[in-house]
């Protein structure tokens, strides 16, 4: 297809190219250079360029350098002709002005459509539903709904559900399309209709739309007001997206970094990301540096201690991220209700117990036989048994705290809980040993 655009051989190039999946053409369009992307806008009509486009991650593709290599108004249609919370999407990602400039050009009802969705708050369900879906009333045949469908089945986004309205527009059923195709003509919608809706509010957050739709097994979600209108649908594809984003979020503050949903080519533009969680990072190692100053006079008379201090913190950091990740997946993925909270506290604080026990007569043992110390084996293993029994509370309480608090738990990532616990076992190791040290000097 390569060698049809640089001969400029326009019917060979189109015959291949949309025979391809809109998958396929998108990861070739993605992989083009920008003078051979030039030539497909003279190639595809804005239809057949947004079939593809809406199928590229917004996060992975410069969408707002593309558009300036097209003709405005081809970049409008193109826009124009992409389902609408895609566009929205889209325009989302560019300068406000770019994308005043996109809408005053448009078509004037693909505009207004758009425009609906665009003062939505962004990630909540109103920001990632569609308006392109079939609605039928409840006074009307099976064959007068069938009639709306087809008419309205080439603009939806899916007719897999087919929602059913009153005279307001209020949201009162659902029927399948096996379930048109089957009845007879002749029967009332009101008659077959689901009426027990699953539905959502429009400033609901997109994480419980994906979970709604992972419970119920849904391929659509109607999208409601606070007076039961209906305003959109939210579909399956976008849904995964929505997951995908969410999964990529959590696990980018977990790892202590604002963003990692694109791979930052500048490395100053990587930097600037990571920074910040690095900077109060290297106080809080200041703070554990200066923690360990204050204990000078007890490492001084027993300076075998300063052996375990990585053992000891390596130990408190790695089990306060275990219980951490199993914390912030809890209430990510919506099992953790008011009781099981407290269920898992309860657990973490015997795992803790168990794993610190256990870890700390291995340690006991270890160093006695290594050492020769008995007191001094001891010491440690009790030490690590203390910080790791602490790590694990904090490690599942923090998240817990700060989701009660309305702060994205994911923010406790495993760096900060990290350097935390070496605090705390630090202080637990040195305030034993500086309580004991008449059984460790000789």
């Amino acid at each position: 297809m390569i060698e049809f655009i640089l001969n400029d051989d326009l019917h060979s190039f189109r015959k291949a190219f949309l025979k391809l999946h809109p998958y396929d053409q998108a990861q070739f369009f993605f992989k083009l250079e920008p003078e051979n992307r030039i030539k497909i806008y003279h190639y595809l009509s804005p239809a057949e360029l947004a079939e593809f486009l809406e199928v590229i991650n917004i996060e992975e593709f410069n969408f707002k350098d593309t558009l300036a290599e097209m003709e405005p108004r081809y970049a409008a249609d193109t826009l124009a002709s992409m389902f609408t919370d895609n566009a929205v999407d889209v325009l989302n990602t560019l300068e406000k002005d770019q994308a005043a400039s996109y809408l005053t050009i448009m078509d004037k009802e693909a505009a207004h459509e758009i425009k609906g969705l665009l003062h939505y708050e962004e990630y909540t369900a109103g920001s990632i539903m569609t308006t392109e879906f079939v609605a039928i009333s409840a006074n009307q045949t099976v064959r007068s709904a069938m009639y709306i469908l087809k008419n309205e089945a080439p603009k939806a986004e899916t007719i897999y559900y087919v929602y059913v309205v009153d005279d307001e527009s209020r949201l009162v059923g659902v029927i399948s399309l096996r379930d048109l195709i089957i009845t007879n003509d002749d029967t009332m919608i009101s008659d077959i209709m689901y009426d027990r809706i699953v539905s959502i509010s429009v400033g609901a957050d997109q994480e419980e739309a994906a979970r709604q739709m992972r419970d119920y097994d849904l391929l659509a979600l109607p999208v409601v007001d606070f007076q039961n209108h209906l305003l959109g649908i939210i579909t399956v594809d976008d849904i995964i997206d929505v997951i995908d984003e969410e999964a990529s979020d959590d696990y980018s503050k977990l790892a202590g970094v604002s963003d990692m949903d694109t791979m930052d080519r500048n490395p100053f533009t990587a930097a600037k990301k990571r920074l910040p969680w690095l900077v109060i990072l290297l106080f809080l190692g200041m703070f554990t540096a200066s923690l360990i100053g204050r204990f000078e006079a007890t490492l001084e008379q027993v300076s075998i201690l300063a052996v375990f201090i990585p053992l000891i913190a390596g130990m408190a950091g790695n089990t306060g991220t275990q219980s951490l990740a199993v914390a912030v997946r809890g209430i990510a993925t919506g099992e953790l209700e008011e009781a099981s909270k407290l269920k898992l506290i309860i657990r973490e604080a015997g795992t803790g117990l168990i794993t610190g026990t256990i870890c700390g007569l291995l340690v006991w043992v270890i160093v006695y036989i290594w050492k020769g110390e008995f007191f001094l084996g001891f010491l440690v293993g009790v030490s690590i048994l203390a910080s790791l029994f602490v790590a694990t509370m904090a490690g599942s309480l923090v998240p817990l705290v700060m989701h009660k608090l309305k702060i994205d738990p994911a923010v406790a990532s495993g760096p900060f809980i990290t350097t935390m616990n070496d605090i705390t076992s630090i202080l637990i190791y040195f305030g034993l040993a500086t309580m004991f040290m008449s059984y460790l000097v000789h």
